[in-house]
């Protein structure tokens, strides 16, 4: 059983040390760290997950970014404690934040990682969405919370600091 919070910033060292534990301290110089360099995480879709004892067994952040004048969600990173892992707790991260982002408005998410993973939220892979290089083009995919939000959506993906509010479509 898993009580699940909006990340608080107390939660701050905690779930820094859980990424680095599952991901290595050389994350942040993965391509979708530049995007959220700057850019304040969208707060009501970072949830920590505890066990009974309070705990944190898993986390999950998601940030704005921009792709030709479209807002969109970038999920993730999502972590699970390896003692935790096959549980669900992955899981319940993922559908409290798409959940939740549905909730407050947004149309579209996208992420970085494993199709045959992330299939079963309901991801596919986005053809014409350009993550900064060294990213597989493969591994980035998307899901719409809202049908057809990615339909005209292509080229390079930027920070959201840098998305021209004027232009900006709907998140």
């Amino acid at each position: 059983m898993f009580e699940l919070t909006v990340e608080k910033p107390e939660d701050w060292w905690d779930v820094e040390a859980l990424y680095d534990l599952c991901f290595a301290p050389g994350r942040t110089a993965l391509s979708s760290y530049r995007l959220r360099d700057g850019v304040d995480p969208i707060r009501e879709l970072c949830f920590v997950g505890r066990d009974g004892q309070g705990i944190i067994g898993g986390v999950i952040r998601n940030w704005p970014v921009c792709i030709n004048g479209h807002l969109a969600i970038l999920l993730g990173p999502v972590a699970v404690h390896p003692t935790r892992q096959g549980e669900g707790l992955g899981g319940i991260l993922m559908h409290a934040a798409l959940n939740r982002a549905t909730d407050l408005g947004w149309e579209r998410v996208m992420l970085v990682g494993d199709y045959p993973y992330y299939k079963r939220f309901g991801f596919e892979k986005l053809e014409g969405v350009i993550m900064p290089p060294p990213t597989n083009p493969d591994r980035v995919l998307g899901i719409e919370l809202v049908e057809g939000a990615w339909a005209q959506v292509k080229g390079n993906v930027e920070r959201a600091g840098d998305c021209n509010p004027e232009e900006s479509a709907h998140l």
